[in-house]
């Protein structure tokens, strides 16, 4: 099943094409050179003064991380998440050297998880982000430094068929119509 976006304008496939499924194929891998390659496109995503505030933590199916994070889970992620082939999790350093706030972490960081998201696409990976996890578990399992924040947990692997779904609730989540605002919607100023 393909869930092309529909756009106003043509885009890069790569983009009109990614998605975030939520059947997959518990059978399949991730290999390392393409879960170096995502990483490899994150590590070189835009970065504020080139502080490039995100960290990892990577997990592939069956090895002792992956099982850390699957304990981190909430709610319907729980369900469907533990078939991916591979985890990767997101931490932000929120802190300048001096201890004050950096704010612009979570927007450098989250350019690290679209290019990796965009990679894993173009090698044929489904990648499905998730903020539904337990924080401080996941700061607590993986000594989490202060200072630093666990941001999104990237769900990557296999696109599955739908009929893997049983939760009724996940079945319509997956088949419903993409949806987005319209780009007037977004602009606060100005007009194209």
């Amino acid at each position: 099943m393909t869930r092309k976006a529909e756009t106003s304008v043509p885009i890069h496939p790569v983009l009109s094409e990614r998605w975030s499924p939520r059947s997959l194929d518990e059978e399949a891998t991730v290999t390392i050179e393409d879960l170096t390659a995502m990483l490899e496109a994150a590590r070189w995503a835009p970065s504020a003064n080139n502080v490039q505030p995100w960290r990892f933590i990577i997990a592939r199916r069956g090895d002792e991380n992956f099982t850390k994070i699957v304990a981190t889970l909430a709610g319907f992620n729980k369900t469907w998440a533990p078939k991916a082939s591979a985890f990767v999790v997101i931490v932000a350093d929120m802190k300048h050297r001096d201890g004050s706030d950096r704010q612009i972490s979570l927007y450098d960081s989250g350019l690290a998880a679209a290019h990796l998201s965009l990679e894993a696409h173009h090698r044929g990976y489904v990648v499905h982000q998730m903020a539904g996890f337990d924080k401080p578990l996941m700061k607590s399992e993986f000594t989490i430094a202060d200072g630093f924040d666990p941001i999104v947990i990237m769900a990557i692997g296999t696109k599955a068929p739908l009929e893997n779904l049983t939760d009724p609730a996940l079945l319509e989540r997956e088949t419903a119509p993409r949806t987005r605002l319209a780009i007037a919607d977004l602009i606060i100023s100005g007009s194209i």
